[in-house]
């Protein structure tokens, strides 16, 4: 089993809960959305799971074993990362980034084998950064490195990926493609997402997050309601459908509340 079980994680700082005993499941092969405003505890949530920070309780748990008592190779091998934060290897051209997915794979020193060459450029052609191979890391845009850094996870072929934000810094078309890909590829993942709309196409269930604690879950026709996004949100929103996929319109309340 290579599905997500998060039991009860909970996270405060300066003695203010950020999360409060979220509880939820990710299947096998499913995309779930994680979505709130800014301060709901997405990334606080996901950092927890991909262990950057220590639960103050609860368990994360990826296939059989909680995370948090597996050595960070064998972390690794079960998940894939796609942070907010930038890594620090400037120096690297982008293939050699990408490459580092392989590491948690081989021992140390090891060089590349055919399977690892394969598996690499398979990830930098599906991300359409086949044509970046050569360049350093630190020239690129922000989208270009955001696609890199996709690669990477993707070459890691772990069986759980984690995407905080995973669209920033992308145009319309490679937001469009790059989780058009992460839904074809039935890769178990959870995805931190800032837009409704994305959500609602990619997504097959969608968490939603209120300071610190979930306020809805289900299918997106079931969480992304006018009444919920109003609760969350406090917005206006106008939900609608068009050839299958739901639309997500959004106005400020009366007088700003």
């Amino acid at each position: 089993m290579n599905g997500l079980a998060v039991e009860a994680l909970s996270w405060s700082a300066a003695e203010k809960s950020i999360v409060d005993a979220v509880t939820f499941a990710v299947e096998p092969g499913e995309f779930v959305g994680i979505v709130g405003p800014n301060g709901s505890g997405k990334s606080t949530l996901l950092r927890m799971i991909y262990r950057v920070l220590r639960p103050a309780s609860g368990r994360v748990v990826v296939g059989s074993g909680d995370v948090w008592a597996l050595s960070a190779r064998h972390a690794a091998m079960r998940t894939a990362v796609v942070a907010q934060e930038r890594p620090g290897e400037f120096y690297f051209t982008d293939r050699e980034l990408v490459a580092m997915g392989r590491n948690p794979h081989k021992s140390m020193f090891s060089l590349d084998n055919s399977a690892d060459t394969g598996i690499i450029e398979t990830a930098m052609r599906n991300t359409g950064i086949g044509h970046l191979a050569t360049r350093r890391f630190a020239a690129l845009s922000g989208g270009e490195k955001q696609r890199v850094l996709m690669a990477r996870a993707l070459a890691q072929q772990a069986a759980f990926l984690v995407l905080d934000e995973p669209t920033n810094h992308l145009d319309i078309r490679y937001q469009l493609e790059l989780l058009g890909l992460v839904r074809s590829l039935g890769i178990t993942t959870l995805a931190a997402l800032h837009d409704l709309n994305l959500a609602a196409r990619y997504c097959h269930r969608i968490v939603v997050l209120k300071d610190g604690r979930i306020a809805a879950a289900g299918a997106p026709r079931e969480v992304l309601t006018a009444e919920i996004i109003e609760d969350v949100y406090r917005v206006a929103a106008e939900v609608s459908e068009t050839n299958g996929y739901l639309r997500i319109g959004f106005e400020a309340l009366p007088g700003g509340t």
